[in-house]
Parts: C-alpha cells; structure tokens; sequence
C-alpha cells in the first residue's frame, strides 16, 4: 500500500498540485490506513487533480468507494477504502487544517518528489 501512497503522490506532484502531504494514520483511526493531501490553485485545478488521481487508481485496480465535493471543487475527498485522498482549493485548506488533526509529529510519509 506504501508504494500506492508515493504513486499518488507522484500523480498529483506531476499535475502541479502543491503542499503534498502523505500521513500514516493506522495508529490513530480505523477508517483508513494512510491520509493524502494536496492542495490546487483554482477549483478547476482540483477538480483535475481529482480526476488524475481516480484514473490513476483505476488503472492500478483499485475502486473508488466514495467522493465528495467534485461538483465544487474546493475539497474532494477520495476514498479508496485503504487510503483517503484530500485535495483542497489553498483556502480551504488552510481553514480545515487537516494537518494538525491528523499528524502526530512522527507519522508523515517520506515522499521523494523532484523539485
């Protein structure tokens, strides 16, 4: 599941998404294993990401469960039963602050995106 991790996360590094953190939540909730989020400039941009991620995952086999806020574009949520994708418009973000409800100081994910 790791490596599916860091290929989304290469997804949305190689789609200009910005601020791309991937956590492992095992030890903190039961609805997933491990938390993405990214952030897009614009609500067409996180729609796009969306759809970049979910065509991603289709490929690799894995079923989209649930999304929300796609018609919006200002948070869509993924939910491939392992793994909950959030891409965030950059002030939403910011508001929600999903970082500091979810990360615990050690459970960040390396990821090795080119800069």
């Amino acid at each position: 599941m790791l490596e599916t991790v860091k290929k989304i996360a290469e997804t949305l590094y190689d789609k200009k998404a910005t601020d791309i953190l991937a956590l492992d939540v095992r030890n903190l909730t039961v609805i997933c294993d491990y938390m993405i989020i990214a952030s897009g400039r614009n609500t067409n941009q996180v729609k796009s990401l969306a759809r970049d991620v979910d065509d991603m995952m289709a490929e690799a086999g894995f079923a989209l469960r649930r999304s929300e806020g796609t018609a919006e574009g200002r948070w869509v949520v993924l939910d491939y039963a392992t793994v909950l994708v959030h891409i965030f418009h950059q002030e939403e973000r910011g508001y929600y602050n999903l970082e500091r409800l979810w990360s615990d100081g050690t459970n960040a994910v390396p990821l090795e995106l080119a800069e």
